[in-house]
Parts: structure tokens; C-alpha cells; sequence
């Protein structure tokens, strides 16, 4: 199916979320099941009401935008959930100084796993307090950094 680019989706999208604080994560098509996937974040968390708000503020608008050219399609709003990897800047802004799990295409001192706390992130690196030791880390090494999801 023919889809308008997602960068041009979600440009559309932010200017209907910003002034109701809430933020696009990511905006993902996909092709087989021919539907739209909104991922958004607020600052106190998404939960099924600021999802189903946001859907219902974007079907309308989305429709003259007119993403898939007339054909038809579905529109699914979501929270990107607790274990997604950080793409963004601002993923990695909004969690520094907290617990973070990090795996790299490689080992690094024998470890393709680490966890510890998100000290710093500079566009090209971050930097890893673990417990024993500080790590800065260039990005092009991970494979994959998210939030450190602890059960109680």
C-alpha cells in the first residue's frame, strides 16, 4: 500500500499533540495488517484514557490528511511500554540519572549486558555509572539501551 512518508505523518500528529502535552515517541506503518501505530509519552505516563483522548482528537484530522490515499486503514494510538529502546534524543534526556539496561553488539570487558545508571549521553556516546566503575560508551556499540524495569 501506498503510505505518505512518516516523517510528514508525524509532523502532522505534533502539532495536535504539543498544545494537549503530549508527545509522539514514534509513528510506525505497517504494511500487512494496514495500520497506523501512534506511540506517545506525557509527563506522568500514559494510561488508556490519555490514549483513547488522543486518538479521538486525531481521527478526524488524520482522515484529511489523508495518510494511505484513500484506502483504508487502521488507526491505533499506544503507550510505547516500559522495555522499549531509547531512539531519540530525548529518550536519553529524559532518562539520565536513572537505571538503565544497555546490550552491545560486542562484549566490553567480557559483558554484552550491563546495567547501571545513565550518567551522561552526548549525541555520539553515554555514559554508564555501573557499580564498580564509570563507562562512556559510544553509541555505535549499542545495540539496544531502555529503562531498567525492576519488579518489587
Amino acid at each position: 500500500m501506498n503510505v505518505k512518508p512518516i516523517s510528514e505523518i508525524r509532523a502532522f500528529l505534533e502539532g495536535i499533540a504539543s498544545p494537549m502535552g503530549i508527545e509522539i515517541v514514534d509513528v510506525e506503518w505497517n504494511d500487512k495488517a494496514a495500520s497506523l501505530t501512534v506511540y506517545i509519552e506525557t509527563e506522568g505516563g500514559v494510561d488508556l484514557d490519555t490514549c483513547e483522548k488522543f486518538h479521538n482528537a486525531i481521527m478526524e484530522p488524520i482522515d484529511v490528511l489523508d495518510p494511505t490515499y484513500d484506502q483504508p486503514y487502521t488507526l491505533n494510538v499506544s503507550s510505547p511500554g516500559l522495555d522499549r529502546p531509547f531512539k531519540t534524543a530525548r529518550d536519553f534526556e529524559r532518562n539520565l540519572q536513572k537505571e538503565v539496561e544497555v546490550k552491545l553488539f560486542a562484549p566490553l570487558k567480557g559483558k554484552k549486558f550491563l546495567e547501571g545508571v545513565l550518567a551522561a549521553y552526548d549525541g555520539t556516546s553515554i555514559t554508564l555509572k555501573t557499580e564498580k566503575e564509570e563507562l562512556k560508551i559510544a553509541l555505535n556499540k549499542v545495540a539496544k539501551i531502555n529503562k531498567a524495569i525492576k519488579f518489587e
